[in-house]
């Protein structure tokens, strides 16, 4: 049913919840799961010397996430492929499902706490909406352990 699985992340424990989910499905189907991180400086309204310094640290926050992603696949047995790429977070999504030939999506609803949390909202919203193939979205759990968040909804 799915042989390729994106899982966009920002490295948030929300991402992680993600990965979980799209771990479980890609060893039930036999799929690769595709870690992918987008720098988008965009939102911060930076000038050229201050969009430097950003885009080398978001790139290397990227680099980190996908290799937790890579990590998390190896220990699942599942194959991983990641990239790390610029632009428009939810066109830049929607892209690489169309050049990637992936079957799902699964995301987390949201991203982590504060400017980045309502972006990622926002993005995991205008993906759900644009999306050539279904997305799995997926909920943190809560830390407080009430299983607030720990289901999926689509």
């Amino acid at each position: 049913m799915y042989s390729d699985i994106l899982v966009p992340t920002d490295g948030s424990d929300a991402s992680a919840a993600a990965l979980d989910h799209a771990l479980s499905l890609a060893s039930q189907y036999g799929a690769r799961v595709h870690g992918l991180y987008v720098v988008d400086w965009e939102p911060y309204g930076l000038v050229e010397e201050g969009k430097s310094i950003l885009v080398d640290t978001l790139h290397s926050e990227g680099a980190t996430a996908v290799a937790s992603v890579e990590e998390a696949a190896g220990s699942a047995g599942v194959d991983a492929r990641t990239s790390v790429v610029e632009g428009d977070v939810h066109r830049q999504i929607v892209d690489y499902v169309d050049e990637e030939g992936i079957d799902l999506i699964v995301m987390g609803t949201h991203g982590r706490r504060g400017l980045d949390r309502l972006i990622l909202g926002s993005v995991t919203e205008r993906v759900v909406r644009s999306s050539p193939v279904p997305v799995l979205t997926v909920r943190q759990r809560s830390s407080d352990g009430d299983g607030d968040g720990d289901g999926a909804h689509s």
